[in-house]
């Protein structure tokens, strides 16, 4: 069907609008961001207490197909110079030891201060073949959330 040929709706409170096309929706496709170097870390000063990282950062995962996608952003702009310097792709593999001999890729998203992580082959071929107690990874962002690690002090709400 011809792009011109279909339009999008959206309904809001029972009233109908019609919206318009984008020259890029219509277009070429638009071509992928170059990479980005990662962002570098903010070191944070003074104690530390061994905390659960859910004390500084939220998460959300998922799958998507056999690999699971596991994102984690901080509330703060000290706490996600934290999260980018302590949540290297090593360190995920420590704290979720599953992950050990898995390819992980790391993406950082720095205006919504967060780090995404994919997880190849976590979740084998997909959830239908799947044997792992949580086979579509929805928990895998708060069993990371769970684990205990030493927090600076200075992150830490009261």
């Amino acid at each position: 069907i011809p792009a011109d040929l279909v339009w999008q709706e959206v309904v809001v409170g029972g009233e109908r609008t019609i919206v318009e096309a984008t020259p890029s929706a219509l277009g070429a496709p638009a071509r992928p961001d170059p990479p980005r170097p990662t962002t570098p870390p903010v070191a944070v000063g003074g104690p530390t207490v061994r905390a659960p990282i859910g004390r500084v950062v939220g998460a959300r995962s998922g799958d998507k197909g056999g690999n699971a996608n596991l994102g984690v952003w901080a509330p703060t702009d000290e706490a996600f110079g934290w999260l980018t310097g302590f949540l290297s792709v090593d360190r995920l593999k420590s704290l979720l030891t599953e992950t050990a001999d898995l390819r992980v890729d790391r993406f950082d998203l720095p205006n919504i201060r967060a780090v995404n992580f994919v997880i190849h082959g976590l979740l084998g071929e997909g959830v239908a073949s799947s044997t792992r107690v949580d086979a579509q990874a929805k928990g895998l962002g708060e069993y990371l959330r769970a684990k205990v690690v030493d927090v600076p002090t200075a992150l830490l709400t009261p």
